[in-house]
């Protein structure tokens, strides 16, 4: 870690050897540990520690940026000449206004020691036991524990400076039988938090449920998807329509429909970089500050998130939703929350006559952006629901759903929620009870 006051020598380095009439300097810093397991023992041990310093230089509307991992000097100076000699080539952006100028940011705090100092043989202690826990019961263990500290810095010749510490631990499993697998997750910016015992079991229980599936016919169904698949359909949401760029290049499924119903009544999604029970991060990479965006309320679509570009273009103000330049994919949410509902798993569970529980879902991918279409296959644990109870294992089943849709059908959400990974960020999510999901084939295994 380099440090606030380092960093913030580094970054006026940068700005004071640019010539551009804007200039912008990205700093961001990662030091990682990483312990990867398969068939239950270690099989890589690796550390990492990188550093990124990228440059925007602005020349009236033109926009160059460069980057690089070394910060001597020189190559400091070099950088901001690549920058400017790369705006200079570039045509003009018409819809260019400005960087942004410095706002206050909230103060988070969001660095835990006890991830930073996490050792090693923490990892690999915490590892073994998963295991352990899985060879007891004749099971295959798979996944991989990481421990991270992160510094991000943004810098720009109209002011602005902004410094952000952070930690994040990431553990994830697969636990294999003969025949079926299970799957459990951990994320969090305090490592000990974690229990992996109580990791180990959740996916043993899946692994050793899911042994010998049976097929069935796809088809639509009733269904209860865990955390981890409610997480991936807000990820899907997020890139596929909730940023500003996508409304603006007509792509969106929020086209149009702004102030219009496009969930269900039970349904309200929001972004909130501020909330310390998400992954939280108090600005963009721009250095603007995070605001909370209600983006679908009681099922009415209210708002989509903007970066300083994408604002401009409106005479609006960022909602603090930057990513790295250059951005093709424009402000992207990335701590995003779904409102729990009142019901529990057991109760869910109990209501369906005959349906399937969804652990998670793999190879998603989209199929009609403006739509919201997209299509994935289930994994690690899918099992048939028969008179309100868990009957027997299925093999995995292909989907092609809308999310609109889905988010429609949602008869029951439960009262807890979990924190997943999303891309670049965090979300917190509740397991949901659909009406409708529609399957389109069926798998090998």
């Amino acid at each position: 870690m380099l440090g606030r006051e380092r960093i913030h020598t580094i970054l006026k380095k940068a700005l004071s050897s640019s010539t551009a009439d804007q200039t912008e300097v990205l700093f961001i810093g990662e030091e990682s540990g990483l312990t990867r397991f398969a068939n239950s023992y270690i099989h890589q041990n690796v550390a990492e520690r990188n550093t990124e310093l990228r440059v925007r230089a602005v020349i009236g509307k033109r926009i160059g940026v460069a980057s690089t991992n070394d910060l001597s000097d020189g190559s400091i100076e070099k950088l901001t000449e690549t920058a400017v000699s790369i705006a200079k080539l570039q045509p003009e952006n018409p819809d260019f206004v400005s960087l942004p100028t410095p706002s206050p940011i909230e103060k988070i705090e969001a660095f835990f020691e006890e991830t930073a100092a996490f050792s090693p043989r923490r990892r690999a202690e915490a590892v073994g036991i998963v295991c352990r826990k899985a060879v007891e019961k004749g099971l295959i263990a798979s996944g991989a524990f990481s421990t991270s500290k992160f510094e991000f810095s943004v810098a720009n010749s109209l002011g602005l400076f902004a410094y952000y510490p952070m930690t994040l631990a990431e553990f994830n499993t697969v636990i294999m039988s003969d025949t079926g697998s299970g799957y459990s997750s951990f994320v969090s910016l305090d490592a000990s938090d974690l229990n992996p015992e109580a990791l180990a079991d959740e996916a043993i229980e899946k692994a050793l449920m899911s042994r010998n599936p049976v097929e069935i016919e796809p088809g639509e169904y009733t269904v209860i998807l865990e955390e981890h698949a409610t997480n991936s359909i807000l990820i899907f949401l997020g890139y596929l329509g909730l940023g500003a760029l996508s409304v603006q290049e007509g792509r969106s499924f929020m086209c149009d429909m702004l102030g219009e119903r496009i969930a269900g009544e039970n349904i309200s999604i929001w972004d909130d970089g501020l909330d310390t029970t998400g992954l939280p991060m108090p600005f963009d990479f721009e250095g603007v500050p995070k605001k909370r965006v209600d983006l679908i309320e009681r099922g009415i679509a209210k708002a989509v998130v903007y970066d300083s570009y994408t604002a401009g273009r409106e005479g609006k103000a960022s909602t603090g939703h930057a990513l790295p330049a250059p951005n093709i994919y424009g402000p992207m949410p990335f701590n995003m929350f779904m409102q729990p509902g009142e019901a529990t798993k057991e109760e869910m569970l109990a209501s369906i006559d005959r349906g399937i529980w969804i652990t998670r879902f793999w190879y998603v991918n989209p199929v009609h952006p403006k739509l919201a279409i997209i299509t994935g296959m289930t994994r690690d644990g899918t099992f048939l629901i028969e008179g309100g109870e868990v009957t027997k294992p299925v093999k995995n089943l292909r989907f092609t759903q809308g999310i609109l849709e889905m988010l429609s059908n949602v008869e029951m959400i439960s009262k807890t929620t979990k924190l997943e990974r999303g891309w670049f960020g965090g979300n917190r999510v509740p397991a949901l009870k659909i009406s409708s999901f529609n399957f389109t084939g069926v798998t090998e295994f």
